[in-house]
């Protein structure tokens, strides 16, 4: 079909395509257009990646806009939406407007409702809806991005529950699903009410294949002679393979370690390969890499990136992930190996992909990868206009390895996609929601909704899906969440704030039974997995002498009803109350932690809320030990320790230390809301607000102040503490000297910092560091790692992660 025979879509889109030479559509976007996708009919297109699944979507959206309407796109991952939204602002040249939206689940979004094409997580959409956002009505067309994810334990049920509701909004709404691997997209497209496009035809040629010995076997009985040298590796000459043909490689392990490990011995490979100009650019890039953090993964992975190669695997920070991927699109790197979440749609393609680990541990054992997962993979390989072919390629170590992994993956089709809403956090968390949104008033109600789902569409178990929705009403009561008279349903104060905060609500009753013991109240009807004995109340004491005060915007805060002398929660405590909930991932016990967290504990426990379970209940006091050592690691990171011995200390990679402090910060700040509806001492809110402000920025107590000042984050905070600076008063008040010799003599970053301070002469024309305080702060210079800013930038903290 020619790109201008295409029905409904704007005739500067036409042009656009024409003029980047698309003249005609790949057959998968014709049989779409055929099936109506430029009409408003819901399609789902089951076709391989490069396949032209983006131009799908673009012709639905496009079209809904040229028919008045507005679209939205949901994509699994923040890196795919800002990917998504660079790619559609080229669309705002004829008159589209593009928005973007994944962080802030407190928001409603409003903003976005002058935009014509939304892009967002599922989760971020999700929480839109749980907030009202006015303009979801509006919505005509909305494309799911990788909607066998449907079949993901911890997010598809998300993204199942979204689609429901946006489909009851609008029962006309035209939906759109993408994939490359659904073993049965007939049933998704049966449950969207969808025309299906399943074809398997690819631009360019993918060949799947297994490597053994020194053969290379392909999927059409052909053979390739790939020879592995000496002591060397299989995938080592699979790599030198490719080099030689000017191709680069993603290679898939299944452990971090094994990334690393592997990227390490494969640079080596690569290097011989480089140019002395393209040597130049890796060291550029590397030194790129190594400013992210000042931890031993950023030297590790700058080593390896000199040489042209790099590891992936989500321990790494965001900036990392994302230099690694865009210098591996631009063909700066020749090989990545990763763990499988660089196979979850970003876009990564490469001329050849080796499946080295086609099994991991699953807690009892090690167990083979679904099909899903190593197509996923597989699809990586091979670009139009990049790659000639594309290869895919599984490593055996036998013969009968060789021909399990030809039955197992090569020939076989991805399993079916199977609803995961069943599952107990799934559940609670979306009935609370579907209540407090105001999609169910009734059981009735709330059952026809649920009836919607795919789940009850695969469900064959007769009245299992009233059993579980019961399972949960009864827990939302019990704990206060929802109120039940009759047949009507309704969320109580409470358990709306729950649902427009994002919580589990697990993790709200954790969160309220813990400050309510602390504070001596009893918990009332709250009960969570772990109970607190509400008689407890002098654990987690801290004294707060009550001096300025240090009330937000002035206010009078509650606590100056109270005694000179209060108590609020010590930030151990509080790190440990969220590290209990569900919605924070805890840190594992490994060899040896049960007894050093054990002595912790009993060193520390008065500070801890709520009640210990017994050593003798195995499970539960390792998750209570496993939540302390979590915690520990929030205090040192609050504590002001340098990040490298943080991720060595806990064997964490900077990516892990980052989404712990994220999480906390986002827990901290729901139970700040939390602990003001429940009519709590102001201390508690006052505690918890200095944990979060803590451990947002990294700093022990007395330097929150400073860090409140632009510009200024956990090192510079303390050496401006060190020199004697410890306010912002100081800070307009202090000698200039002193201000631009505790800042390493950074001019521009000094002057940024007065003029945040409000101090009305900022300029730094003339002034000398001062010679005394730059003495004291030369090895501190020779350890910065922050970026020489004559620009005006920001200390890297949290806000930046």
């Amino acid at each position: 079909m020619n790109t201008a025979d295409v029905p409904g879509i704007p005739a500067p889109f036409v042009e656009h395509l024409q003029g980047q030479g698309i003249e005609e559509l790949y057959p998968p976007q014709a049989q779409a257009v055929e099936a109506g996708v430029t009409e408003g009919q819901s399609v789902v297109a089951s076709i391989p990646t490069a396949s032209g699944k983006t131009l799908i979507a673009t012709l639905a959206m496009l079209s809904a806009v040229e028919r008045g309407g507005k679209a939205l796109y949901i994509v699994p991952l923040r890196a795919l939406a800002s990917e998504k939204k660079a790619e559609f602002e080229q669309f705002e040249e004829f008159g589209v407007s593009v928005g973007v939206s994944t962080g802030n689940y407190e928001s409603e979004g409003g903003w976005l409702g002058q935009k014509d094409i939304i892009v967002a997580t599922s989760e971020k959409v999700d929480s839109l809806v749980r907030n009202g956002a006015p303009w979801i009505d509006d919505l005509t067309c909305v494309v799911a991005d990788e909607v066998h994810l449907i079949d993901d334990r911890s997010r598809g049920p998300t993204l199942e529950v979204t689609l429901a509701k946006l489909r009851q909004v609008n029962p006309k709404l035209q939906v759109v699903a993408l994939s490359a691997t659904v073993g049965n997209a007939d049933d998704l497209a049966d449950w969207l009410d969808a025309e299906l496009v399943d074809d398997d035809w690819r631009p360019i040629e993918l060949r799947k294949g297994v490597h053994f010995g020194n053969a290379l076997s392909f999927d059409d009985g052909s053979q390739k002679e790939v020879p592995v040298r000496g002591s060397e590796k299989q995938e080592a000459a699979l790599v030198r393979d490719v080099l030689e043909d000017g191709g680069a490689s993603l290679v898939f392990v299944n452990s971090r370690r094994n990334a690393e490990a592997a990227a390490r011995r494969l640079a080596e490979v690569v290097e011989p390969f480089l140019t002395p100009a393209e040597k130049d650019d890796l060291a550029d890039l590397a030194e790129e890499v190594r400013g992210v953090s000042d931890s031993e993964t950023s030297d590790d992975l700058a080593d390896v990136v000199a040489k042209g190669g790099a590891f992936h695997h989500a321990g790494l920070a965001r900036e990392h992930r994302s230099l690694v991927e865009d210098a591996f699109r631009d063909r700066k790197l020749r090989v990545i190996c990763a763990t499988p979440t660089l196979a979850a749609g970003v876009n990564t393609p490469s001329r050849r992909v080796i499946v080295r680990d086609w099994q991991r541990y699953d807690g009892s054992g090690m167990a083979p990868l679904s099909v899903l997962e190593v197509h996923q993979m597989m699809g990586r390989a091979g670009r139009p206009g990049r790659d000639p072919y594309g290869e895919a390629v599984l490593l055996a170590s036998n013969h009968d390895d060789r021909e399990e992994l030809f039955d197992r993956y090569v020939y076989a089709e991805p399993e079916p996609v199977r609803s995961k809403l069943a599952a107990e956090p799934a559940m609670r968390t979306h009935v609370l929601a579907t209540i407090a949104s105001g999609f169910a008033r009734t059981r009735s109600g709330l059952q026809a909704f649920l009836e919607e789902t795919l789940y009850a569409a695969q469900s064959t178990e007769e009245g299992r899906l009233e059993q579980v929705m019961d399972s949960m009403l009864d827990y939302l009561e019990h704990n206060g969440f929802i109120e039940v008279d009759g047949e009507e349903l309704s969320a109580t104060a409470i358990g709306h704030t729950v649902s427009q905060l994002y919580l589990d609500p697990m993790s709200a009753a954790t969160v309220i039974d813990g400050l309510r013991a602390w504070a001596g109240q009893t918990p009332g009807t709250s009960s969570s997995a772990s109970s607190f004995d509400a008689s407890d109340s002098s654990a987690g004491f801290q004294t707060y002498s009550i001096g300025d005060d240090d009330s937000e915007d002035g206010e009078r805060d509650e606590a100056d009803d109270e005694p000179a002398k209060v108590e609020k929660p010590t930030a151990l405590g509080l790190y440990h109350l969220v590290s209990r909930t569900p919605d924070m991932y805890e840190l594992y016990l490994k060899s040896g932690d049960r007894d050093e967290y054990s002595e912790v504990y009993y060193e520390r426990e008065e500070e801890l809320l709520g009640s210990a379970p017994s050593e003798y209940e195995e499970h539960r006091w390792e998750d209570w030990l496993s939540a302390l050592k979590t915690a520990r690691l929030l205090e040192d990171w609050a504590s002001e320790v340098d990040e490298d011995r943080i991720t060595a200390d806990y064997q964490v990679g900077p990516g892990d230390l980052r989404g712990k402090v994220e999480t906390a910060q986002w827990l901290l700040g729901a139970a700040e809301r939390i602990s003001g509806e429940l009519d709590l001492p102001g201390s508690v809110t006052r505690g918890v607000r200095d944990a979060k402000k803590r451990v947002e920025d990294g700093v022990n107590e007395e330097l929150l102040e400073l860090v409140g000042v632009r510009g200024i984050g956990r090192k510079r905070a303390r050496q401006l503490f060190e020199a004697g600076i410890e306010t912002p008063a100081d800070i307009r008040d202090a000698d200039k000297s002193v201000v631009l010799a505790a800042l390493n003599g950074r001019r521009k970053t000094a002057e940024n910092i007065l003029e945040n301070a409000g101090r009305e002469d900022p300029s730094m024309d003339g002034v000398d560091a001062d010679p005394e305080t730059e003495a004291v702060f030369e090895r501190a210079s020779e350890d910065e790692t922050e970026p020489d800013d004559e620009t005006e930038e920001s200390q890297t903290s949290l806000g930046d992660f």
